[in-house]
């Protein structure tokens, strides 16, 4: 099976209008920022985003939103993002925040094959608000299912020809869970080897959970809020 695409647009193939999408990264660090740009491109609507954050304004994910490709948003924190705010008051765009680990464990657990998982985190909150609950040695739980995505978007360091990936440092965040996760996962890297060249004690994502890989071009990799040591 050859899983690798020459590039973004190819890799892309498949997703539609309507398509729910897993999208690597925390904040701007290791997000599949080619992908993105492809899927602007493309110009597909009514998507529906897991992702842990919307970027920023000129960015990211918020590259979509400026497009109104997004019809919901399910993250845990999209403070940075200006039009985000303006389409969520104005009732352009639909948003279901959860808390943080919940949505990684969702992630992990339709990786897993687990169709639903209990947490503490959200009793007693508006997230509670319509879900199961159960009481496990005193002690109450709600019941998530485990997220159901068409396509999982991640983004890699290094990647082989059979899609082993490597993520370098904080760029491994939700890339390996959502990676995964996907019915069809692509996979973005910055460098493309053939198989066999990666030390397969330093592979992060077995090959067997990628679709299709393609080496990335021209990354920004922007730092989001840049904190510095004064003088």
């Amino acid at each position: 099976m050859n899983k690798v695409y020459p590039d973004a647009d190819k890799a892309i193939d498949g997703i539609i209008d309507g398509t729910v999408l897993m999208l690597g990264g925390f904040g701007l660090c290791g997000i599949p920022e080619n992908c993105i740009s492809a899927l602007v491109r493309k110009g597909v609507t009514n998507l529906t985003c897991i992702s842990n954050n919307a970027g920023v304004d000129d960015f990211g994910i918020g590259l979509m939103l400026q497009k109104k490709q997004v019809k919901k948003m399910i993250s845990s924190y999209v403070g940075e993002n200006a039009e985000f705010e303006r389409q969520l008051l104005s009732g352009e765009l639909e948003v279901e925040l959860i808390p943080q680990g919940t949505l990684a464990t969702r992630c992990m657990a339709a990786g897993y094959g687990i169709p639903a998982i209990f947490t503490p985190a959200g009793v007693g909150t508006e997230v509670a608000i319509g879900k199961e609950t159960r009481t496990f040695d005193g002690k109450e739980y709600l019941m998530e299912y485990a997220f159901e995505a068409d396509f999982a978007i991640v983004k890699a360091w290094k990647g082989d020809t059979d899609g082993n990936l490597v993520y370098r440092e904080t760029a491994r965040n939700f890339n390996p869970l959502m990676a995964m996760a996907g019915k069809v996962t692509i996979a973005e890297v910055e460098e493309l080897v053939p198989a066999g060249m990666l030390d397969p004690d330093h592979i992060h994502t077995p090959g067997i959970f990628v679709h299709r890989i393609f080496q990335g071009a021209d990354y920004e990799k922007r730092i989001e809020q840049r904190t510095v040591r004064k003088k």
